[in-house]
């Protein structure tokens, strides 16, 4: 019997731990005192922010004013990152986050907030100063303030176990291209350009994996049909308008110096459904930037 109780009295806390489901991020750049003020006033500029070292987007700030919210004093982000929506690129376990900003005016003095917080299954009540009462689902939160004139750097590790650990993942780094390398990778790009043609198999292979979207009805509609009908194509870059990216992990991205690897075509005449239906696709399979992966024993191929 004691060791029955002993046993239970082990596993009690591991039944009631919370669960990891995202890690969100927060950056704003402003003037003002939210201990003092309702609002601040963002300070214009551009944002680079990268996730292991990959850039996951450049963001323009703009002058605006932003709400200081709750009693907490929390002010409303500039950019937000709920970093679960980065799918393969998150690793299970150890990350980085790196934000880096800089002002449109060099000579401004400014503040500056990173704040982080981890989104957990369970929800957790706890009394304020107030009296009253407060339920969150985050736990682990901090924030980070700078006073800075000029560029800003943000660097911050987190974990993120509820990602999924993919086999690619521990794939030796990438570090250098040679020119073959180079040339596979835009083969690759136009071929999936070249998909784009009736009868649509090759795009509809793709769209197999890809969750929130119903392919049977997206058949169906014969969407993409109509497009194509109407003058939609889609065309890749010319090599001297792409750039390599190699961050030191197991993909290379390739992006559009100047925008999209992916130009498209759309037609006038489609009903706003179709138009709808086709521009999903178009997104959903013609990114921006491609993420590529070398198998040790294999060709180059699309990781995502």
């Amino acid at each position: 019997m004691r060791s029955f109780l002993l046993a239970l009295i082990l596993l009690w806390p591991s039944a009631t731990l919370a669960k990891d489901l995202n890690v969100e991020f927060k950056f704003t750049p402003f003037l003002g005192d939210p201990a003092t003020v309702d609002y601040v006033e963002t300070i214009p500029g551009k944002a680079a922010v990268y996730v292991n070292n990959a850039l996951i987007n450049k963001l323009l700030i703009t002058q605006e004013k932003l709400p200081v919210l709750f009693e907490e004093r929390e002010i409303a982000p500039s950019v937000w990152l709920p970093v679960e929506s980065l799918g393969p690129l998150l690793r299970k376990g150890k990350n980085t986050l790196r934000i880096e900003f800089t002002p449109t005016n060099t000579q401004t003095s400014y503040r500056a907030q990173l704040s982080w917080a981890t989104v957990t299954d369970q929800v957790t009540t706890e009394d304020n100063n107030s009296g009253s009462t407060m339920s969150t689902n985050q736990t682990g939160g901090g924030i980070e303030n700078k006073q800075v004139t000029g560029s800003i750097v943000f660097e911050r590790e987190f974990r993120a176990d509820f990602a999924q650990d993919l086999p690619w993942h521990h794939y030796p780094p990438i570090t250098a291209l040679s020119d073959e390398d180079k040339q596979r990778l835009i083969n690759l790009i136009k071929t999936r350009a070249a998909l784009f043609q009736p009868e649509f198999s090759g795009v509809y292979q793709l769209l197999k994996d890809k969750l929130n979207i119903n392919l049977a009805e997206i058949q169906k509609s014969k969407c993409l049909e109509k497009a194509y009908a109407e003058g939609m194509r889609v065309t890749a870059l010319p090599m001297d308008q792409l750039e390599f990216v190699t961050p030191g992990t197991p993909e290379v991205f390739v992006r559009g110096k100047e925008g999209s690897i992916y130009g498209v075509s759309l037609p006038q005449k489609l009903s706003d459904q179709d138009l709808m239906c086709a521009g999903l696709i178009f997104s959903s399979l013609y990114p921006d930037s491609l993420a590529m992966i070398r198998p040790p024993a294999g060709d180059w191929e699309v990781a995502y």
